[in-house]
């Protein structure tokens, strides 16, 4: 009598199921289209973009309507803390950005935008040349101030 007061469950067989779904995937997978790679383009002449803080410097490697190619800065180049500030980090990290631009897009010629008053100015541009790049000119766009911050209201005593 106890195996009549228990309802009957249905029991089916998940395997067969299973099956039929993985062979629909396997369908899906043969008929996608193959991708093609994009084709790779050349970039003779660019930019180059040096932001020198006093505690980083960020390179940044453009092509001559601004879009980007590569970027490195000190803190990616594995410098922490006031080490990012130094012109070897900025040597490095320039060697990195350039390098990069170089095999991926073939860069030969850079005209250089320095900004920012950090040690790594210089190195970055010495580290250009020593790169087999050609740079077509140097500006430095450094923001100057110019008439200052509003000065503090008058005391009253």
């Amino acid at each position: 009598m106890a195996d009549a007061d228990k309802p009957e469950l249905d029991v089916t067989t998940p395997v067969a199921e299973t099956a039929v779904v993985e062979e629909s995937k396997a369908e899906d997978a043969k008929e996608a289209p193959k991708r093609r790679r994009k084709a790779k383009r050349t970039v003779a002449a660019g930019q180059v973009h040096v932001l020198a803080t006093f505690n980083n410097t960020i390179i940044t490697v453009t092509d001559p309507t601004g879009n980007t190619l590569s970027k490195a800065s000190a803190g990616e180049a594995g410098f922490r803390g006031s080490k990012k500030g130094t012109a070897y980090a900025a040597q490095v990290a320039a060697e990195k950005a350039i390098s990069t631009a170089r095999q991926d897009y073939g860069l030969s010629k850079v005209d250089v935008f320095v900004k920012g008053v950090g040690l790594g100015r210089d190195a970055a541009i010495r580290t250009l040349v020593n790169q087999q790049v050609q740079i077509e000119s140097v500006m430095d766009i450094t923001h100057l101030p110019h008439g200052g911050v509003r000065p503090r209201k008058a005391k009253r005593n």
